[in-house]
């Protein structure tokens, strides 16, 4: 009867211990599942960081590559328009070499070539005369002798276009008028009077006697001459000068208004005076101002 009671409890420790045994592995089993969820969730969000990372790279190595390629192109088009520039450059210096060649020779006609395009000749009920276009915007200098109390003032261009002028004003005292039209041309270009010295070539360019744009040549005679206006601001000159002159620019040998011729000094030959230019710039600015409120040289 001991040995069957002895063997029961023995079998019973055997299943429990089987128990305990089978309870341990499922737990085991069960943490093992646990652990690769957990891993497999850690990998992803590591995939997912990469593939993130990735994808910014990507964009920063295109936006990088994209700047390079744009400041290479800013690069050549700047190294293209400072080789058009040297060029254009070289070519307009080498046009002006040719001029003060022709100019230094005598020859003239490259100066006057351009210069008498902005010139123009002046008709009114009164009197014929000349000017010249001093800025942009259809602005046209000439003497106040030339269009005093006229009542319709034309300007005629070099390509023969006829305009109605309007008056802006006039300075009595430095015989200097500022005249309007209704279209532009290219203005000639003033030089300082005080680079101006006696023996130099000089070109007047005007419309004498109503024969339109003529040119005559000659040699600055004199300097700060005085006037009938008490002004020591006239330059003599040896160029012939006609009724139809007055008002026109004088030239140096580069093309640059260096005076507007005035008056002759009776019937004498040879002997002809022009405002100087700083005079006239002052004389224009200040009609100006008076008119528009601003200085147009």
């Amino acid at each position: 009867m001991a040995r069957h009671h002895e063997k029961g409890v023995l079998e019973e420790l055997g299943l429990h211990s089987h128990r305990k045994h089978r309870n341990a592995l499922w737990l085991f089993v069960i943490v093992l599942i646990v652990a690769q969820g957990l891993g497999f969730w850690y990998l992803a969000s590591e995939v997912d960081l990469v593939e993130q990372r990735l994808v910014e790279l990507n964009l920063e190595t295109k936006g990088e590559l994209e700047g390079l390629v744009e400041e290479e192109s800013i690069a050549q088009t700047e190294r293209l328009n400072e080789v058009s520039s040297t060029v254009q450059q070289q070519q307009a210096d080498f046009n002006q070499e040719l001029k003060l060649l022709k100019s230094a020779s005598g020859d003239f006609s490259g100066v006057v070539e351009d210069a008498v395009k902005g010139v123009v000749g002046i008709a009114t009920d009164r009197s014929l005369g000349s000017g010249f276009f001093v800025a942009s915007g259809g602005f046209v200098v000439t003497n106040e002798h030339v269009i005093a109390e006229a009542s319709r003032i034309r300007v005629q261009t070099f390509d023969r276009q006829l305009y109605d002028a309007e008056l802006l004003g006039a300075d009595v005292t430095r015989d200097v008028a500022l005249l309007k039209i209704s279209d532009t041309y290219q203005p000639l270009e003033f030089a300082s009077s005080g680079g101006v010295a006696v023996g130099r070539k000089v070109i007047a360019i005007g419309n004498p006697l109503g024969l339109s744009f003529t040119v005559t040549e000659g040699i600055v005679s004199a300097i700060d001459r005085e006037g009938a206006n008490g002004l020591d601001a006239y330059v003599q000159t040896d160029v012939g000068l006609n009724p139809g002159n007055s008002g026109g620019p004088l030239l140096d040998t580069q093309g640059h208004v260096i005076g507007i011729n005035n008056f002759k000094i009776g019937d004498a030959e040879s002997l002809g005076f022009a405002l100087e230019s700083d005079e006239v710039v002052d004389a224009v600015n200040d009609l100006a101002l008076g008119v528009l409120n601003r200085t147009i040289l």
